[in-house]
């Protein structure tokens, strides 16, 4: 499980391409490293992946063609830089939300409005997940947990503090790229119980 609380970005150093398959090679900040073994969850933009080799600061982690194709991991390139966290543990804080890792679809930014105070994102609403996504909710964007704050027919605004724009890609990511999108668990068991119900009437 993770909060959406990312604790720091990693720069991809390289990309090993294989049959259907990649490795992913990441220079992890210091501060995420202690206690990091094999085997360990770490969320990528709010992927969930699985350490497989680890070098000092440098960390290797796999990605299936699932993972590639429906996730923006299968558009980085060397050089670009993720949102990570390690898996929460017992006892720890939940600074965000619950958030699974699994990824329901991706999305455009459409709009960055900035004012000297403020900076409010437009992302597009994927139909099949618009029932999930109301004003107030929560919503993992990238990894992050955001609240949704204005929601349209076919997109949705979030409204940034600075501090998730110096922590995350949010600070820098321009119209057209495309985000990964985690709906808040509780709200989808909710919306597809109350569905079933009323289907059964």
């Amino acid at each position: 499980m993770f909060t959406g609380i990312v604790q720091g970005q990693g720069q991809v150093l390289d990309i090993v391409e294989k049959a259907n398959f990649r490795t992913h090679v990441v220079e992890l900040p210091s501060e995420m490293l202690p206690g990091l073994t094999l085997g360990a969850s770490v969320a990528h933009n709010g992927c969930c992946l699985t350490v497989t080799a680890i070098e000092n600061q440098t960390v290797h982690f796999d990605l299936m063609q699932e993972t590639l194709r429906v996730t923006n991991l299968g558009q980085l390139k060397a050089g670009d830089k993720v949102n990570l966290e390690r898996a929460a543990r017992f006892g720890d804080d939940i600074g965000g939300h619950a958030m699974s890792g699994h990824i329901m679809g991706m999305s455009a930014l459409l709009a960055r409005n900035e004012t000297e105070t403020n900076t409010t994102l437009w992302f597009g609403l994927p139909s099949e997940l618009a029932k999930y996504v109301f004003t107030k909710g929560y919503i993992g964007i990238d990894g992050i947990s955001l609240t949704v704050g204005q929601v349209l027919a076919d997109r949705f605004a979030v409204h940034l503090i600075p501090e998730t724009l110096a922590r995350t890609n949010l600070g820098y990511i321009q119209p057209g790229y495309q985000i990964n999108l985690e709906i808040d668990p509780q709200t989808q068991a909710i919306v597809d119980t109350v569905e079933r119900v009323l289907a059964s009437r």
